[in-house]
């Protein structure tokens, strides 16, 4: 059994049936259950999508085989996984989801004791192998299953994050895109003083209304609509498996991961003065501008969860910031949450006596930058040759695909880890700068 394909640099992906099936999932719970560097039970949870409980069955079912307990979560978001398994000092965990991807796909995302990413370079391709190989320890005595219901901990946990008294009554929209924070951020609500309304909070992994994925432009078109209709002060856009959240001004304009990460880094290093602070490789110059700022330390990671849990275990980072929309907490076992970001998002906003739009436009008014572009091409190594080659060796960075800086900007080039895509994100001190940058990348990927 080959499992190159699906085997991504942190997670497992593919298309259900060709690519990822109930057998394939059974053979990578055998692998996993014995990878694990310690003992103990394993959680296991799972999104909405119409085969995910099939497949984290047969997930469950090889786990057990190899000997190990599983705790049977059900479904929830993404964030929840890494709760459970840190919470409860267990030995990992595994989550059935997709994430944003379209509807016929699924996939898993793991961790390990800790809640500790697990990473190619930190055990995936291990995991990998031993499934492809069928090379699986001998097990006497079958594991059991526990269910468990770990909402209401993780809606505790949540609030740990704020002083809930000082939350101002916005009136919020909330467009779960018919995904797993639909069922969470509903059993929030009557803890918070939010006036909210509703959108696609039904589970449907076919996902009827918009794909979920709030990054692009097209799925929040809807939200946007509703936040002006009902003079909302601002909105909150999940992707499917609830880990990312994106806010929406009281005018209809989405805060970037940049805009997000500058926020709540501003926030934690004047709470907790010369703290380390993680960033993406693509994240934007208005949040590096942020941490020096204010005193704080920052190091750069490569994009993806795994990386960047691992990076802040080393670094003792207190906050990580994508420009994806994932934001990772210390005190969240240095694990992303889309919840937890949004509420601390939300509180920031209550101590501050402004409206989103005012509270963020130092950030938006310094940088420009573009929506992440994506390319398909045929050999993703030949084009990044070929753009690094244009370049002085001295303007480029190579932690995450190829970055090049100019003197008015950067943009970076990257392989997505999850899709055959480049993905293209650029930034500028002006839009005329802006453009010259992504006309000068785009010849190069695209001729």
């Amino acid at each position: 059994m080959s499992l190159n394909e699906i085997f991504k640099a942190y997670d497992v992906r593919g298309k259900v049936g060709s690519e990822l099936n109930a057998e394939v999932a059974e053979t990578i719970g055998r692998s996993f259950a014995d990878w694990l560097p310690k003992t103990g039970p394993v959680a296991v949870g799972r999104d909405m999508r119409p085969d995910s409980k099939e497949l984290a069955d047969a997930l469950i079912k090889g786990i057990l085989t190899q000997g190990r307990d599983v705790w049977d979560i059900g479904e929830i978001t993404s964030d929840m996984i890494y709760f459970a398994v840190g919470a409860n000092q267990l030995a990992g965990g595994a989550v059935v989801t997709a994430s944003h991807n379209p509807g016929e796909y699924n996939g898993i995302k793991f961790c390990k004791d800790e809640a500790q990413g697990i990473a190619e370079d930190t055990g995936l391709i291990d995991i990998r192998d031993r499934a492809s190989n069928n090379q699986f320890k001998p097990s006497t005595k079958a594991g059991q299953v526990i269910y468990k219901d770990v909402t209401e901990a993780w809606i505790k946990h949540v609030l740990s994050f704020v002083d809930d008294s000082k939350l101002k009554p916005f009136k919020i929209v909330v467009d779960a895109g018919n995904g797993m924070a639909g069922k969470i951020f509903a059993e929030l609500e009557p803890y918070v003083p939010f006036e909210v309304s509703e959108m696609y909070f039904e589970l449907d992994g076919t996902f009827p209304n918009h794909i979920a994925n709030p990054l692009e432009e097209k799925n929040l078109v809807d939200i946007k609509r509703k936040i002006k209709d009902v003079s909302a002060d601002l909105g909150i856009a999940f992707d499917g498996d609830g880990d990312r959240a994106v806010l929406i001004d009281e005018n209809g304009m989405a805060l970037s991961g940049t805009i997000m990460s500058a926020m709540l880094a501003e926030y934690i290093l004047k709470q907790k003065p010369g703290s380390t602070i993680i960033l993406n490789a693509i994240c934007g110059q208005a949040a590096v501008d942020v941490i020096n700022k204010h005193g704080g330390k920052l190091v750069r990671s490569r994009v993806g969860h795994s990386f960047i849990k691992n990076e802040m275990r080393k670094s003792q980072a207190e906050f990580a910031g994508e420009h994806s929309g994932h934001y990772y907490f210390k005190k969240n076992f240095m694990a992303d949450s889309g919840m937890i970001a949004a509420l601390l998002g939300l509180y920031v906003l209550s101590l501050s006596h402004k409206k989103l739009s005012e509270l963020v436009k130092p950030y938006r008014d310094a940088y420009v930058a573009t929506n992440e572009i994506n390319f398909e091409v045929k050999d993703k190594n030949k084009i990044l040759q070929k753009t690094e080659k244009a370049f002085d060796p001295g303007s480029i960075s190579h932690l995450d695909g190829l970055t090049v800086s100019t003197a008015s900007g950067w943009f970076n080039v990257r392989p997505s880890n999850t899709e055959p895509l480049l993905r293209l994100n650029a930034e500028a001190k002006t839009k005329a700068d802006l453009d010259q940058i992504i006309k000068k990348a785009r010849s190069l990927i695209e001729n």
